[in-house]
């Protein structure tokens, strides 16, 4: 089992940063890719970003990708999302995810999901 424990989130105004931080502990060796992804109320989660665990290697929603950066530190089991320019239509609840193998971006395909974190961005 790999837990996950969100942190980071708030309240900012359009137009601020805010950096979201992810925290895995348990069978950490057994993750492949971690992600983000976010749900607005009465919707479906959607995906935000994912990361290679070991190779690095990032992929973004378009709605995100000029403005969010995903990162990691495995040495520390660490995933950060660096959020810029945040607009109202980014107010959600955040999730992180880990994933023992390869696959699409479908909330399905991860295995190991955080509490979540509540970004509230007003205008």
């Amino acid at each position: 089992q790999v837990q996950l424990v969100e942190s980071g989130g708030g309240l900012v105004q359009a137009g601020d940063s805010l950096r979201l931080s992810c925290a895995a502990s348990g069978r950490t060796f057994s993750i492949l890719r971690m992600a983000w992804f976010r749900q607005f109320p009465g919707k479906e989660r959607e995906f935000v970003a994912a990361i290679g665990w070991t190779s690095g290697m990032t992929t973004y929603a378009n709605s995100v990708k000029d403005r969010f950066a995903i990162s990691r530190d495995s040495t520390e089991n660490t995933v950060w999302l660096q959020m810029n320019r945040l607009k109202p239509e980014d107010t959600a609840v955040y999730y992180c995810a880990a994933d023992r193998g390869p696959g699409s971006v479908l909330p399905r395909e991860f295995d190991y999901w955080g509490q979540g974190t509540q970004v509230t961005v007003s205008s």
